[in-house]
């Protein structure tokens, strides 16, 4: 068991266990700053970041465009409520309407558009857009299915932690100490279309008929396992064919995390929703859901609302890091460098697959040490994110250079080899 002295000053740890809930295991360490891939912590140490705030510091901490947005409206106004228009909000919703409408090529290139006309509500997490999307499914269902609500998820899934996320989440080991859990969701295995056709045909007495399908085109949470674009599209045409919705889970994966500006356009779909958040903000609290067409219609006055969704700030910070994203030519470098981290990691001694596309990728050992290593990594200026205790995840900011990922493997190496002799 590896074990690592903590700088963390004493009041903070006994402040964090006095009057903070215990509902993360706290690593030793207290960041202070950032720069693109680099942390800082309150002793002054650096670290080379491969887990991005989980995956949303998309154009790295603290970019200059970013941090000039967020400066400019904080000193113009915060809050107002989404009783008024407000400055930013509908471009950002134009915006980011035209980037889930790309088709693109495997090189990240853009080839074309869809043409779809899509409508966005903002919130402020991937849990809360899940919590849309799952509404406009249900009205869907209610208005043109003869009232189905049934949500058919993968297993291995994660949605997010509220009470109904949780329970399209498909990973009953998040269930169990939250029982009962909200009806209507039911797992099958992913890559397997004949599982979830046999489900459609003989929906669980607990679910009900089925009203929409809500997948991730990689499950994160669930150790970085990416459906076939086989699978997708096959889930596509089951979709239509019985008329339901398909919602895509792209909390984790947009923003071009995998080099499109989402994961479903390399498999070469359309969704009918989409739930995103994280990299929409590069690393400020943001999230949404999208509805395309007459799905977008579905929800009226009245039906949803957030308090904070789409505030000024978060509009603000959303549309400068997007803007970015797109002027600054992410999707080539991800692809590039995504491609470049996958050949490093496979050269890890005890690594056996490398899953994931992009920058989002996750390393499978043969050996339990993951757990360790996240510990070991923060020792040699390294953070790192484990999945259990034989697959390191890999979710840096998208600004990662081919030096650093370097440096990351040099010691990845050693500590590999430190945990193993």
């Amino acid at each position: 068991m590896a074990t690592i002295k903590g700088t963390v000053p004493q009041q903070v740890v006994a402040d964090d266990k006095t009057y903070v809930m215990h509902t993360y295991g706290r690593l030793p360490v207290e960041f202070v700053g950032g720069r693109g891939a680099v942390l800082t912590d309150s002793e002054g140490k650096e670290y080379l970041d491969f887990l991005g705030g989980i995956g949303a510091v998309s154009v790295g901490h603290c970019h200059p465009r970013v941090v000039a947005a967020l400066q400019d409206q904080a000193g113009k106004l915060w809050q107002v409520g989404n009783y008024f228009y407000e400055e930013n909000r509908n471009e950002l919703a134009r915006e980011v309407g035209e980037l889930l409408s790309t088709i693109t090529d495997g090189a990240g290139h853009v080839t074309g558009s869809t043409g779809s006309a899509w409508r966005l509500f903002f919130c402020n997490s991937g849990a809360e857009a899940n919590e849309g999307a799952i509404k406009v499914a249900r009205r869907w269902g209610e208005k043109n299915l003869n009232g189905a609500t049934g949500i058919l998820t993968a297993v291995n899934s994660f949605h997010g932690r509220t009470l109904a996320t949780l329970s399209a989440t498909g990973q009953k080991v998040f269930h169990k100490s939250f029982l009962p859990m909200p009806a209507g969701f039911d797992a099958v295995p992913l890559n397997d279309l004949d599982a979830l056709e046999a489900k459609l045909k003989k929906p669980s007495v607990e679910t009900g008929r089925i009203c929409a399908v809500m997948l991730e085109c990689i499950q994160g949470e669930g150790g970085v396992w990416p459906a076939t674009p086989e699978y997708l599209q096959g889930v596509r045409r089951i979709c239509d064919e019985n008329d339901i919705l398909l919602i895509i889970d792209e909390v984790q994966t947009g923003f071009f995390r995998t080099g499109a500006p989402f994961a479903y356009q390399l498999a070469g779909i359309e969704p009918d929703v989409v739930s995103m958040a994280k990299g929409i903000g590069g690393g400020f609290p943001m999230g949404a859901f999208a509805a395309r067409g007459e799905y977008a219609k579905l929800l009226k006055a009245g039906d949803h609302g957030s308090t904070f969704g789409g505030n000024p700030l978060a509009a603000a910070v959303g549309r400068a890091t997007v803007e970015t994203l797109v002027e600054e030519g992410f999707g080539e470098h991800v692809i590039a460098t995504g491609t470049y981290l996958e050949k490093k990691l496979a050269a890890l001694p005890h690594v056996t697959e490398v899953r994931g596309a992009g920058l989002m990728r996750g390393a499978q050992f043969d050996v339990r040490i993951a757990n360790d290593a996240v510990d070991l990594g923060l020792e040699r200026g390294l953070v790192l994110n484990h999945i259990g205790d034989s697959i390191l995840r890999f979710l840096p900011p998208l600004v990662v250079t081919e030096e650093q990922i370097d440096t990351m493997a040099d010691r990845l190496t050693g500590i590999v080899g430190d945990l193993t002799d």
